[in-house]
């Protein structure tokens, strides 16, 4: 039986959720918490072997790396219902991230399911969609569109720092000598 042809799809997350530097790090992710039941059976058409653009939403807005699905749809764990979840690996960073208005201005790109269909996390992309994003990263940014940029780095940032101040404020004062004096002198007088 011949293999089917790879599809390729783009999948979404939150950078501050589930980033792309994540999934490097860890090697593999099971892609679930799906909701929505077109993008459940977006999950369900994936096969092993199909390629996956990852697009940071809310953050970034931007197209930063190629996934692999590594294992086909299967009950997703997080839930009882009837929604799947798939295993996804990295591939490779992009050379630089195509951002959501350069996508957005570009005729072929322009016309993609991510601007049909803006609240699914899960859609499908053609091959001529996947290659145009990939020789755009190759590229230098247009002139005309604003480069797309993360915040991820300035929002771990205030998150270790809100860390940071939520211990502090967990911790018990201090008891320094100066502070015991000054109770001592208080019961004294």
């Amino acid at each position: 039986m011949p293999a089917s042809p790879t599809r390729h799809w783009l999948i979404k997350s939150e950078p501050f959720k589930y980033s792309f530097e994540q999934l490097v790090r860890d090697g593999k992710t099971v892609w679930d918490g799906i909701r929505n039941f077109e993008a459940r059976n977006n999950l369900r058409e994936m096969k092993k072997g199909d390629l996956c653009l990852f697009y940071h939403s809310n953050e970034g807005k931007a197209v930063v790396g190629i996934a692999e699905v590594s294992r086909e749809a299967f009950h997703d764990p997080t839930t009882e219902e009837d929604f799947s979840a798939v295993e996804v690996v990295p591939v490779r960073a992009l050379a630089r991230e195509v951002g959501l208005d350069e996508m957005r201005t570009d005729a072929v790109l322009g016309k993609m399911m991510i601007f049909r269909r803006q609240r699914l996390s899960v859609v499908p992309v053609t091959k001529t969609e996947f290659d145009e994003i990939l020789a755009r990263a190759q590229r230098p940014p247009p002139a005309d569109v604003p480069v797309a940029r993360t915040r991820s780095s300035t929002r771990a940032k205030r998150t270790a720092a809100a860390k940071r101040t939520i211990a502090k404020k967990r911790e018990p004062p201090k008891r320094t000598r100066a502070h015991r004096t000054s109770r001592r002198s208080k019961r004294e007088m």
